[in-house]
């Protein structure tokens, strides 16, 4: 993630792990175009059957809207529809957090069919969240490029464990190129932040809705992004421990996960006469305590630091990012090498457990012809800038004085 400062939507990569002595890994885009792939995962508990939204149910608003998706999803799209809290209605909590089902399979979307599987739906049980997206991760599994989740949700998981916002972490981690929207229905400020840890932890969008207007707005456009390929789409990489043992990078886009305190590192080639140009950026996708900071450094692989880029705003709370750039025509000594160790170290630290997954990075090589900036016009140094404010001052003084006596003996006469 990451890229971005976080992209918001993913694909399938062209992945290129490289090893100690290979060819360096490269980061190349998908040639071909694929349809995208959505499931819409809909709360069914029994909080739906307030009557908030509009003078109307939450459910009666949600099936409409529901309905909208459908009509605005393209020929092409794959799509699928799960539920959760839909068919138990007792006060067993262990079989109620069992109730979720895909209603439609995912497959080239059927208008007719889908409207119908959602017109039967009513309010009726508990809300399990975390085990709903894993299964809507699995009703995806293997179905190709940009997939995505939209949750639409009125209340936040009655059910946990699992907790929403650790599997929302787990599916980011495991590379599947699944990004998770979230959508919440006249929401409490419990259920907002619930909402938000999970659709960051993807590099997916949160958005709100009190009304049927706004959910509406909001659900088509979910739908235009879902529909919309990735400019880019990062190679996944596995840091390492040390310089030595790091995979060797070509330019392009990476993705890997740090864990909090954590340094990865990662080695780049650079000719004579390049200049690198490195970023990276970690996405923010759990609370931390407040004053963190990322590092990138480039050294050499026997740990000589070169250059450190320091953290830079992006606008948004949930990235954090830094850059630098090096060339060796800045230090002649330096000319000769040619593998540059870039490592990545983070100051972050949390009031809760915050273990594996890591946090998701994103980091961009760029390889570029070095260009120098024009040498500016200067005194020297050493010897000879102490001769020049000398004669300079010297020169000063004389005018000065000159221009006193003058005005002295002007005055004088007048």
């Amino acid at each position: 993630m990451i890229h971005r400062k976080l992209s918001i939507v993913a694909a399938i990569g062209l992945i290129a792990v490289a090893v100690l002595g290979a060819s360096p890994a490269h980061a190349e885009p998908e040639t071909t175009a694929e349809p995208p792939v959505v499931e819409l995962v809909l709360d069914v508990s029994g909080s739906m059957k307030a009557a908030d939204i509009d003078g109307e149910t939450r459910m009666a608003v949600a099936k409409r809207a529901f309905n909208e998706v459908v009509d605005a999803l393209p020929e092409t799209t794959q799509l699928g529809i799960r539920v959760l809290g839909a068919t138990y209605g007792g006060e067993n909590k262990k079989q109620g957090c069992r109730d979720t089902q895909q209603i439609v399979k995912v497959g080239q979307v059927n208008r007719v069919a889908a409207k119908n599987a959602i017109a039967t739906l009513k309010p009726t049980g508990f809300t399990p969240i975390g085990l709903a997206l894993r299964e809507a991760a699995k009703d995806l599994n293997g179905a190709g490029a940009a997939r995505r989740i939209v949750l639409i949700t009125d209340g936040e998981d009655t059910c946990t464990p699992p907790d929403p916002c650790d599997v929302a972490r787990e599916l980011a981690a495991q590379g599947t190129d699944l990004v998770v929207d979230t959508l919440g229905l006249a929401p409490d400020e419990k259920t907002r932040k619930q909402l938000v840890c999970i659709s960051q932890a993807t590099g997916g969008t949160y958005a709100a809705a009190q009304s049927e207007e706004e959910l509406t707005d909001r659900i088509k456009q979910l739908v235009d992004r879902a529909a919309l390929p990735p400019p880019v789409t990062p190679a996944v990489v596995e840091g390492a421990k040390d310089c030595a043992t790091a995979p060797l990078l070509a330019a392009g886009v990476y993705t890997d996960r740090e864990l909090i305190g954590e340094h990865r590192f990662y080695r780049v080639s650079v000719n004579d006469g390049d200049e690198l140009r490195a970023s990276v950026s970690i996405a923010l996708d759990r609370p931390l305590n407040r004053d963190y900071g990322v590092l990138i450094k480039a050294a050499t692989v026997d740990g000589r630091e070169l250059v450190r880029g320091v953290d830079a705003g992006s606008g948004r709370a949930d990235v954090i990012s830094a850059g630098l750039r090096w060339s060796g025509d800045e230090e002649p000594a330096l000319a000769e090498i040619s593998d540059i160790c870039l490592i990545v170290s983070n100051s972050f630290a949390s009031a809760t457990a915050a273990g594996a997954p890591g946090m998701p990075v994103e980091l961009s090589i760029g390889l570029v012809a070095a260009s120098q900036a024009p040498d500016a016009p200067g005194l020297g140094r050493g010897l000879l800038l102490l001769f020049v404010l000398v004669i300079a001052g010297l020169v000063a003084g004389v005018l000065a004085g000159w221009l006193t006596r003058w005005w002295v003996a002007k005055w004088k006469e007048n």
